[in-house]
């Protein structure tokens, strides 16, 4: 085996955490959704109203919350996240990989989608 002595990434492992989270930054920035109770569409009545202004969104945006939560746990499984670490190192590394964007994404996701209703 060659061991070339190089450390691993700090970042091996968060790739898809970090680019997803700023293209998912990036998305909610192009799509500026209703962010405040009085700016909703049925603001003053009943019903229910998208925080999007195309309610298509409300299912698409859950999907690619969904898309970049399995991308990073692809990303976890991969032989390069693992390279030079121990295993209690690598599961520290997937857990908070893994339960960051989750409860990221449910907390942003509940609040986009009440905010109308």
């Amino acid at each position: 085996m060659i061991n070339d002595g190089r450390r691993p990434s700090a970042l091996a492992g968060f790739w898809t955490l970090l680019v997803g989270g700023a293209a998912i930054v990036l998305l909610l920035l192009f799509l500026h959704p209703v962010t405040q109770r009085t700016d909703c569409p049925n603001y003053g009545g009943n019903g229910n109203a998208s925080a999007f202004r195309n309610p298509s969104w409300d299912l698409y945006f859950p999907l690619v919350l969904l898309a970049w939560i399995v991308l990073i746990a692809i990303e976890q499984v991969l032989p390069s996240t693992w390279r030079g670490r121990g295993g209690l190192e690598i599961a520290a590394r997937t857990a908070i990989a893994l339960v960051l964007p989750t409860v990221g994404s449910c907390c942003l996701f509940v609040t986009l989608a009440t905010v109308c209703h």
